[in-house]
């Protein structure tokens, strides 16, 4: 199969695992920077150019696509579905997935268990927002943040009060969570495939760190989940409509609870920590599953 991959940086460690493992099963894989890709978006026959060239069809696309890009990405994305390709991960669950609020809002329809959440715009309403997610210490995040950057633990009622303020202050779009104490800064990292939890890990944060996030210095070890945790990834990955998905979860006293669905989870820490070919079994899955047109949305939504 020839097989797209949309990332800004072939050498990165995803990106690069994904190559290998595409010609070790004697697929064509091709990088395409997204930011690079460009397309003419007529009824009768769509293409996509790269670096001034014409891109010839193909058989499926796995997107990498960054925070920071998702819309431009996800646009490349469609243009790709609307010319036949198989998506490892489609444009609207990307979409979907990468809206903190509404992926929270659509996993809480679904009775998945999460962190009491609240949302508001107004300052006036900051003493009620506390008090809505039991009160401090509570969690504070930015909506546009990543990989940790933007979340604040505030510790005391006055200490969210202030951040809030701030926050409103430089007109940033923030949701407030409870604080999950018995979590003891580890959060566990689900990586569903299909229908299934493939590998799981522990990531733990530094001492005096809350973020268990490996780009904040946070560690990666394997772990055993319990059927409920592994039944909750499943399902929180098909809520957002996601082939591919990183589920986050936390340990709480109450079950696991859903901190956010990654729809390009990286492959680094889970390979070392696991010792399993991930980026294999995302291949595989694409050769089972990679047909023309197979895409439910076909690039609407």
């Amino acid at each position: 199969m020839k097989i797209a991959i949309l990332s800004r940086n072939k050498k990165l460690y995803s990106t690069r695992r994904l190559i290998e493992a595409c010609e070790q099963r004697g697929h064509e894989p091709m990088v395409l920077d997204v930011l690079r890709s460009y397309m003419e978006v007529v009824p009768s026959k769509p293409e996509m150019h790269f670096k001034g060239e014409v891109l010839q069809a193909f058989d499926a696309v796995i997107p990498r696509i960054g925070a920071s890009v998702t819309f431009y990405g996800n646009t490349v994305l469609r243009q790709f579905e609307m010319m036949g390709a198989f998506p490892l991960n489609e444009s609207v669950a990307i979409s979907r997935s990468r809206d903190k609020l509404r992926s929270l809002q659509l996993l809480a329809r679904r009775g998945i268990g999460l962190p009491n959440t609240g949302f508001a715009h107004d300052p006036d309403d900051i003493q009620d927002l506390i008090k809505m997610v039991g009160g401090a210490p509570l969690v504070i995040k930015l909506l546009e943040g990543t990989q940790g950057i933007g979340v604040v633990l505030a510790e005391t009622k006055k200490a969210a009060e202030s951040v809030i303020e701030a926050f409103m202050g430089l007109k940033a779009n923030i949701m407030v969570q409870e604080y999950i104490k018995e979590a003891g800064g580890a959060d566990i990292r689900c990586l569903v495939i299909g229908d299934k939890v493939v590998a799981a890990m522990k990531r733990q944060a530094l001492p005096g760190e809350f973020r268990s996030n490996l780009h904040r210095g946070g560690s990666a070890s394997l772990i055993k989940i319990t059927p409920t945790e592994r039944a909750t990834a499943v399902k929180a990955a098909k809520v957002m409509g996601l082939n591919v998905a990183g589920v986050d979860i936390l340990r709480a006293e109450r079950g696991p609870l859903v901190m956010e669905v990654n729809s390009s989870p990286g492959l680094e820490g889970i390979e070392i920590a696991t010792g399993k070919d991930i980026a294999g079994m995302i291949i595989e899955f694409i050769e089972k599953n990679a047909r023309p047109n197979r895409t439910k949305t076909r690039g609407k939504g």
